[in-house]
Parts: C-alpha cells; sequence; structure tokens
C-alpha cells in the first residue's frame, strides 16, 4: 500500500473489512473519497438527498447485518446534517463508522468557511471520536474507530480534513482483521441461586422482554413454562418476542396492551429480561423486581431492584432453568391471557372495514398491510401514530424485521431507513409506514428510491395532522394548535417524479389499493387519506387524563369549536 494517499488507505481498509456501501453526499472535502472510490469500483457510494437520510440509512443496515456501516458528510452543515440520525444509531446500538470532512488543515481555528468543530459535536453521540491531524495516524486511527464502533456496538466518528485525505501516506502497513468478540456471560452461580430463590417463592411472576432477548426465543418460552408466567414485551423486544408464543400476553407502556400493563401490576415478581423500558409509571410499585442486563449500567437505571445481574439472556436462562421448580398453578397464567385475549378482540373490532365504514382507519390500514405483506418482509415506521399501529397490527415472526428510531424518538425515520433496508437486500420487500408529518419533513429522499432503484413500497398514513402530538395537547388539557398539515396529493407528487402513486380515500378501497402496492415492480408511494381524529387508547386510562380531556373539551366548546367532540364522537364511537 506504499505511494497511496490517507483517502485511498481508508477506502482499501473498508474494501478489506467487506463494507459494500457509503451513505452520504458528495462535497469538495470529501473528494479524495470519492475519487479513491471511483478508482477502487468494490464499494457503492448511495447518494441521498439530505445527510440525516444518510446517517439513518446505515443505522438500519446494520441493525439487519449486525455488521459496520458507513456514511459520511462534507465539512461544517454536511456533516451536521449527520448528527440526528447518528444519535439514533448511538441509541439503538449499532455498529456505524461516521466519516466528518473537515476544512482545510491549516485553516482550522481562524473562523473559517463552514468551520465547526466536529470532535466537540459528536462527542456526545459517539462511542469513539477522534481527528486524524497527520497522515500517518490514519490506518491505525481507522482501525481503532472500526473497532471501536463493532465492540461497543455504537458510532464511531473520524474527524478529517480535505488536504489531509489528499496526502500521501507512506508505507501504511495492510488492513489488519477486526476482532468481533462474542462473549457469553452469565451471573455468578450464588447470583443464580439468589434468583431462583426468589422465582421458586413467588406466587405470580411475570416477564418483562426487551431487545435483549434477541435469539433467546426457545429459552424464553422454557423459562416462562416452568414460571407458569406471562410475558409482556418493550416496543423493541415486540420482534423477538411476541411470535409463537402461547404466554405473551402483550406490549405495555403508553401504547401497549391493557393486558401487559395488569400483568406487570398484579404480580409479586418481576422478571425484567434484555429491557430498559423507561416509563417508571408502569413499573408494579410493590412486587419484587428482578433484573438480567448485559449492561452492569443498566441495572437499576428504570426501578428500585431486588436483585440485577449482568448477563447475557439466553445463556442466563439456560443456566438458571435448572435451578427452579416448575410451578403447578397457572392462575395467574390463565388470568393474563384471558384479559390479553379480550384486549386484542376489543383492538382487533376497531381494525374492522365494512360497508357501512364511512372514513379510513389507521388500524385496519395496518391489519391489512401485515396480512399481505411478505413472511420476511422488513418494516419501518415512524414515531408518532405510525408506531402505535405498528405495534398494536403488524403480526411478527421468526423472518420479520421492525426498524424505528425507538429510543431516540425522531420524526422522519421511516423513509430513510427502509432506504438503508433496500440498499442492504434488493430482493427483500421494504414497507416504509409514513406518518405524513415524517415523510414531508424529509421528503426530498423518495426521488431517492427512483435515482437508485429501490423498490421500497411507501404507505403514508395522511391525517392531515401531526397525530401524536395533537392528541398528547388534548390528553393534557389543551386546544390542539399548530399542528395541522396542508399535504398535497401524495400520490400525484410520486408520479410526477416517475414513482408509481396510489391514493386512497375511501376504506373499501384499501385492500384493493395494498395489493396493488405491494405487487407493483417498483417503488411505490401509496397515499392513504385517513382519519384525523383518530384516538389512541392507552392501557390504562389515569385520572390525570380524564381531567385533561375534559378540559380540552371544555375549552373547545367555549372556544367554538364543539363540532370537532362531535367528530371525535362519530368516528370513535359509531364506528
Amino acid at each position: 500500500m506504499a505511494h497511496h494517499n490517507v483517502a485511498q488507505v481508508l477506502v482499501d481498509s473498508l474494501n478489506a473489512q467487506g463494507i459494500k456501501r457509503i451513505y452520504g453526499i458528495v462535497g469538495d472535502s470529501l473528494n479524495g473519497i470519492t475519487d479513491a472510490l471511483r478508482e477502487q469500483k468494490s464499494i457503492e457510494w448511495i447518494h441521498t438527498r439530505h445527510e440525516e437520510v444518510a446517517a439513518f440509512a446505515a443505522g438500519a443496515e446494520a441493525a439487519l447485518s449486525g455488521e459496520l456501516t458507513v456514511c459520511a458528510g462534507s465539512c461544517g452543515p454536511g456533516n451536521l446534517h449527520l448528527i440526528n440520525g447518528l444519535y439514533d444509531c448511538q441509541r439503538n446500538q449499532v455498529p456505524v463508522l461516521a466519516i466528518a470532512a473537515h476544512i482545510p488543515s491549516t485553516e482550522i481555528g481562524s473562523n473559517y468557511f463552514q468551520e465547526t468543530h466536529p470532535e466537540a459535536v459528536f462527542k456526545e453521540c459517539s462511542v469513539f471520536c477522534e481527528v486524524v491531524s497527520r497522515p500517518s495516524q490514519m490506518p491505525h486511527m481507522l482501525n481503532l474507530a472500526m473497532q471501536a464502533a463493532i465492540a461497543k456496538r455504537g458510532v464511531a466518528v473520524l474527524v478529517l480534513s480535505g488536504d489531509v485525505a489528499l496526502s500521501l501516506c507512506e508505507n501504511a502497513p495492510l488492513p489488519r482483521k477486526l476482532e468481533r468478540p462474542n462473549p457469553v456471560i452469565i451471573p455468578s452461580s450464588d447470583e443464580l441461586d439468589k434468583m431462583a430463590n426468589l422465582l421458586n417463592s413467588s406466587e405470580k411472576v411475570t416477564i418483562l422482554c426487551g431487545a435483549g432477548c434477541a435469539g433467546a426465543h426457545d429459552e424464553l418460552l422454557n423459562l416462562a413454562e416452568a414460571l407458569k408466567s406471562p410475558v409482556v414485551h418493550a416496543l423493541r423486544g415486540k420482534e423477538h418476542v411476541e411470535h409463537d408464543n402461547p404466554y405473551d400476553v402483550g406490549m405495555t407502556g403508553l401504547i401497549g396492551f391493557s393486558s401487559g400493563y395488569y400483568a406487570m401490576e398484579s404480580c409479586d415478581t418481576l422478571l425484567i429480561l434484555g429491557s430498559s423500558f423507561p416509563y417508571r409509571q408502569f413499573y408494579p410499585e410493590k412486587a419484587n423486581i428482578i433484573q438480567v442486563d448485559i449492561e452492569g449500567a443498566n441495572l437499576g437505571k428504570r426501578a428500585c431492584l431486588t436483585q440485577g445481574v449482568v448477563g447475557d439472556v439466553k445463556a442466563t436462562i439456560h443456566a438458571l432453568l435448572p435451578k427452579l421448580t416448575v410451578k403447578a398453578d397457572d392462575a395467574h397464567l390463565a388470568t393474563a391471557r384471558a384479559h390479553y385475549q379480550k384486549a386484542r378482540e376489543g383492538l382487533d373490532e376497531l381494525a374492522v372495514v365494512s360497508d357501512k365504514t364511512r372514513v379510513v382507519h389507521p388500524q385496519a390500514l395496518v391489519r391489512l398491510l401485515s396480512e399481505k405483506a411478505a413472511d420476511d418482509a422488513v418494516f419501518s415506521c415512524d414515531v408518532g401514530t405510525p408506531t402505535v399501529w405498528s405495534a398494536r397490527y403488524l403480526q411478527l415472526n421468526s423472518r420479520r424485521r421492525l426498524l424505528g428510531s425507538f429510543n431516540h424518538g425522531s420524526m422522519a425515520n421511516a423513509l430513510s431507513q427502509a432506504i438503508g433496508a433496500q440498499c442492504y437486500d434488493r430482493n427483500r420487500q421494504v414497507i416504509a409506514l409514513c406518518g405524513d408529518g415524517g415523510f414531508t419533513m424529509l421528503m426530498g429522499d423518495v426521488i431517492s428510491l427512483k435515482q437508485l432503484n429501490l423498490p421500497v413500497k411507501v404507505i403514508i398514513i395522511n391525517n392531515g395532522t401531526l397525530g401524536f402530538v395533537e392528541l398528547e395537547m388534548k390528553a393534557t388539557g389543551f386546544l390542539d394548535a399548530d399542528t395541522e398539515l396542508q399535504n398535497p396529493n401524495f400520490a400525484d407528487m410520486a408520479n410526477a417524479m416517475g414513482i408509481h402513486g396510489i391514493r386512497v380515500e375511501k376504506p373499501q378501497d384499501l385492500a384493493g389499493a395494498i395489493d396493488e402496492c405491494l405487487a407493483h415492480d417498483g417503488p411505490v408511494v401509496l397515499d392513504v387519506v385517513s382519519n384525523r381524529t383518530e384516538l389512541i387508547m392507552p392501557p390504562k386510562v389515569t385520572a390525570e387524563q380524564v381531567k385533561g380531556f375534559g378540559l380540552y373539551a371544555t375549552k373547545a366548546v367555549l372556544s367554538g369549536r364543539g363540532d370537532e367532540l362531535v367528530t371525535l364522537a362519530k368516528t370513535n364511537l359509531w364506528r
């Protein structure tokens, strides 16, 4: 690798690690890298229309592959645009390398055109963030960055001035193989004994599962059978826990099931497996709580624990099971299952389309989509109401995947993540379930679907408002304000771009439109005009929420907006 410049060393090293794509937008401070890619030809540059999309897309690919992915931004505003997507990658714990190009090295500190301090800006959303200030640093610094992203499951940032990228890197060593550690950690024998004693002495155990249960489906079912425990999942646990699970009683949290809430509230011991579920008000106040997590820093973060242990969920269950006394009394489980069945039936009733249905309810849209999508489809859902309907109506299995901004909570993630998912596997069905607010925030990248020939199916829940924000206002007693969206006909817009556009305004047309959308060989925008006043009932209605809605109703009448209450009742009570 003698006589290569820094950019060529970078590209050769990425290629040696199996990197197939770099997401981003070109710029003069990236010229060395893009030219090296042009010469090398093995790594594809994925040209997005916004760097935030590039970061989200890289994170989606990393989430699906489990491998390192790369995005890049030019100096100043270019790499600043990466930051929101990188926060999402960091909080989702996926390995991403971000190349933040910088101004000419001789101008740093002079308030030069487009100058920022990337090493400071990206520090909080990364596990590694360093500046390559001279050519001789590059090989070692790049290895450190990639190793950190892989080992710590997060974002690594390399700051690289354009002139340094073009500088000769003499006698650069050959790329070394990165280590991909996969330790199996289990609690000590004493900790397992204590855990077993607590569980054996408990009469009503409920299990709460998160993303840390990935790969432990069979072990989890064996544990639930031994303890006769209902299994509740957090949102990020849905794809790993819910399918083929006779012990599942739904999700908990603000957008969860009443059955999930009550299974936790009625237990005498809560066993948390691989979850850092953040909402304290949903944890039981009087139960013993045991937490198993691979990250020791997560123990006790959300609730007061009786016992916390560090361990891999699958290995910990395997070691724990021989120490448990199999329970005979399944009354707690039976009660929770009956509650779940009733809750599930109630939710499913809201998703029925009949000849008398007057408006498109998003529940019906997502239920039909779930029924008709491929068995190995990848779904991405925007934050807000699309996440609610996905959590409640998408049926996952061991092959389907669900992506979202579940920890960072950013708008505009669904389309962006779908781009990364489809680039990773162009033969897999990828469906972006977008809100009209989220879609229009980064709408420019729908053009990327055409340019990159990505057959993503974009489903827009077009309710003309920032729906979840509007509902939050009403629930806390405020009149909704400044949430309305004046949207175009998204199907016509897509057709003007050369993308197949479909628009649905009648509920009876939903099924046919979804069939047409999924059958089309190429990208599609399905614009579904849906009910604006759809209520999302939480698993537990608090006195404060009742008070808030009462206050909202009073204000609406006094402000001459009583017709809103009539519409709210018509579309939610008389369906």
